[in-house]
């Protein structure tokens, strides 16, 4: 028996049969499909692309089909579904396991549109009560688990404080309470943690971050290795809702997947680097990335994960003016939301991403002023160094205590 291809190999590979030996997934553009007869007794859920089955678009389309067989093979998982976006696939994961009167454990450093998703859909219309922990400490999650909990929502690293969970400990907890445990695995991508190998039921991704990696493409992904969960997620994406990627999407991520584990390695290289440069600069106080020594969670991330990323958070020495300042003096980096893309992003939570939560909640969750995020790319880390100290030049002179 062949030994299982490793993962740069599983990347590569696409989960193709097509009839004239494309080694590239074609985009199949047709919305409907051409039937060879009338059955009477043809049910919806007997077609089957597995079997080269196809209906409707919205159902099922053959490039998409093959990049959600090409994400559960990276994830090792046995069912893939692609979604509009990554949010889509977080709605539709709620959606298929929590009814109103259940009740949700979540990591309280969540993103910002999940936490906004949560406190006014899930619990604002759905009746479901979430209830947000410091999942750092697996036991606090115990504490807030009971009989009423339906579902387990975990980010690690979180965004943009790139705090941990121990994902075997809360699959642990899950399985003793019977409740899902979903995790959202954008900020690590698949090449650095799969954490259904760990006991979580299900993962999801933005894949237009690192999965798609090139910063030209919205879309979301579900992988799991539970029938019963793929069932309903398969009848809420295709049927209840539509949250399916389009087939010219789905190609782009099927092309950015390929080199999902050379970026990464080069996302990691890059960042790692930054991260220590950046811990020994005067006009910075603190700097958040797992694969410091100096991480509290470092030991946790080591044993969990296979890498450790390409985002990480640093504290600058002083308020909102010198961080306006550091940040509009950059010039190679972009000032631009998102992550993953091949070009290093950098951004400010404050007044970006988490802005929504509002000052108070963010000052709960350590996201000061001062805080910026970079989303480290692929660029020569000499000119990535050389941009950051564009910007701290441009920064009044300050002596923090370090």
């Amino acid at each position: 028996m062949a030994e299982p291809e490793r993962f740069d190999t599983r990347a590569i590979t696409e989960s193709t049969d097509w009839e004239y030996g494309d080694v590239v997934s074609p985009i199949h553009l047709s919305s409907t499909y051409r039937l060879g007869g009338v059955d009477p007794e043809m049910r919806l859920e007997d077609v089957d692309p597995d079997r080269g089955e196809f209906l409707y678009g919205r159902l099922s389309n053959p490039t998409r089909h093959a990049v959600e067989g090409q994400l559960a093979e990276l994830e090792g998982g046995e069912m893939g579904f692609a979604f509009a976006s990554g949010t889509a696939a977080i709605a539709t994961a709620v959606l298929s396991i929590v009814e109103p009167g259940d009740h949700i454990v979540a990591f309280e450093d969540l993103y910002a549109g999940t936490r906004r998703m949560f406190d006014e859909f899930v619990a604002g219309r759905m009746g479901v009560d979430v209830e947000y922990v410091d999942a750092t400490d697996p036991e606090r999650v115990a504490a807030a688990t009971g009989e009423k909990t339906a579902l387990l929502w975990m980010e690690t690293p979180t965004n943009p404080m790139i705090r941990l969970c121990d994902l075997a400990a809360i699959a642990e907890i899950a399985a003793d309470t019977d409740a899902v445990l979903g995790v959202d695995n954008t900020f690590a991508s698949p090449y650095c943690q799969r954490p259904l190998s760990l006991g979580a039921d299900l993962v999801i991704h933005s894949t237009t971050k690192y999965l798609n990696g090139h910063s030209d493409g919205i879309g979301g992904a579900l992988v799991t290795d539970d029938p019963a969960i793929a069932e309903a997620v398969g009848f809420q994406q295709q049927v209840a809702l539509g949250n399916v990627l389009p087939p010219f999407d789905s190609y782009l991520l099927a092309r950015g997947v390929k080199t999902l584990p050379v970026r990464m390695r080069r996302h990691e290289a890059n960042a790692m680097e930054l991260a220590e440069y950046l811990t020994d600069h005067q006009q910075v106080q603190q700097v958040y990335y797992p694969g410091l020594p100096s991480h509290p969670q470092h030991e946790l991330a080591a044993e969990q994960m296979s890498g450790y990323g390409g985002v990480l958070s640093f504290e600058l020495a002083g308020g909102i003016s010198k961080a306006t300042a550091f940040l509009e003096s950059l010039e190679t980096m972009n000032l631009a939301v998102s992550l993953g893309g091949v070009e290093t992003l950098v951004n400010h939570p404050a007044t970006m991403t988490h802005e929504p939560l509002g000052a108070e909640k963010r000052a709960a969750l350590g996201i000061s002023d001062s805080l910026v995020r970079l989303s480290v790319g692929l660029e020569d880390v000499a000119d990535l160094r050389a941009d950051l100290e564009r910007g701290f030049e441009a920064m009044p002179a300050v002596h923090p205590t370090r």
